[in-house]
């Protein structure tokens, strides 16, 4: 099986979870898009919160009835992809540039669930480059701060300017997102607080005690695993 056939069975499982009724956090990414395309078919009496622009786009296509996290405010259900699925159901996420609407959408749901292929389930987290969003004024300036963090957490590395066609990527918020090849993360909650400490950095995407239920999308099926 492919790891998009993995990614699509979990999706898939993920919208089964779904009742008439619900406020859906609808997360972003080509995970995400499989279970917004699979809720989409189901043809449910719900709301979803999207997480960025795009994962908007696709469930207005697919017919889903959307409410901003304004109107929503309480969410009962999260359904999100992740770069990397660590022990204890940590996460990095972020990959696709919405990781603060993705965060705060996470931090206003009753209940979280991260979906997946099997590549993405690791011992520790930081072979996948976390993302860290941060505002545009002074950003170079942030990226020396952000250097600092890192080497106090004994993380020896730059974090790069995320580029796109010769320019610089914005968020959804208009922000700019570095990207720290970590390698490893020896103790991702001393890491989280220490970026959270920086003027200048709006949100990273170390997601830690945020998700219930992860399904992995397998050779054998979709696995659970909650904590």
């Amino acid at each position: 099986m492919s790891a998009e056939d993995q990614k699509r069975i979990a999706g898939e499982a993920a919208a089964a979870l779904v009742q008439p009724g619900m406020v859906v956090g609808l997360g972003t990414g080509s995970t995400a898009a499989h279970f917004v395309k699979a809720l989409a078919a189901r043809r449910l009496d719900i709301h979803g919160v999207p997480t960025s622009e795009a994962t908007a786009q696709l469930a207005r296509e697919g017919g889903i009835k959307l409410l901003t996290l304004e109107e929503a405010r309480q969410i009962d259900l999260t359904v999100d992809g992740a770069d990397e699925i660590g022990q204890g159901l940590v996460l990095i996420k972020g990959g696709g540039g919405a990781l603060l609407r993705e965060k705060l959408v996470w931090e206003a749901s009753r209940k979280c669930v991260v979906i997946a292929d099997a590549a993405k389930k690791v011992v520790r987290l930081g072979k996948f480059p976390l993302p860290i969003e941060v505002v545009a004024f002074g950003h170079a300036t942030t990226q020396a701060r952000i250097c600092d963090a890192l080497a106090d957490c004994e993380i020896n590395t730059a974090p790069r300017l995320r580029m796109k066609d010769g320019a610089p990527v914005r968020t959804d918020s208009g922000n700019l997102i570095y990207d720290a090849a970590c390698g490893d993360i020896p103790d991702p909650n001393m890491l989280a607080d220490a970026l959270k400490l920086i003027t200048g950095v709006v949100e990273h995407g170390l997601f830690l005690g945020l998700a219930d239920e992860a399904l992995i999308g397998t050779d054998a099926g979709v696995e659970h695993e909650t904590l």
